[in-house]
């Protein structure tokens, strides 16, 4: 654990690399990709954010989980196994699967329930501290 944490003082590994569960998104592909210790595991449609709205780049942390949580701002919204990693911005499961792989939120990323079931049962298990959300275009 000391080596690891003087190759990310020495800047030879990003927060990411060093984290147990990484969740890849790809805004262009409209992808999530997950890995864990490194190895990819998963690999997913989801959509983000629709025109008029953004969906922010860079690499966060989960700061909150939800196993059912509902939209405060937008009509009382099911959003089941919500991952919240940036204010209101959340990784969430949706029922409408039918967008999935195309952008189509307020700037949420979604997911079909059951894939966002088996990222925030990673994200329980590894820990949030040991997890990284890294959101590309």
């Amino acid at each position: 654990m000391a080596a690891l944490a003087l190759l990310l003082l020495a800047g030879l590994f990003s927060p990411a690399e060093a984290a147990a569960v990484v969740a890849r998104v790809d805004l262009s592909s409209q992808r999530m990709t997950v890995s864990v210790n490194g190895v990819p595991r998963y690999s997913w449609a989801v959509s983000t954010a629709r025109r008029g709205y953004v969906t922010p780049t860079g690499v966060y942390r989960p700061q909150r989980l939800y196993r059912e949580y509902y939209s405060r701002k937008y009509y009382n919204s099911p959003m089941p196994y919500s991952i919240f990693y940036s204010g209101g911005y959340a990784i969430h499961g949706s029922y409408a699967v039918n967008q999935l792989g195309a952008p189509a939120s307020h700037g949420c990323i979604r997911l079909h329930p059951s894939s966002a079931a088996t990222l925030y049962s990673l994200v329980r298990t590894y820990g949030r501290g040991n997890t990284a959300i890294v959101i590309t275009r």
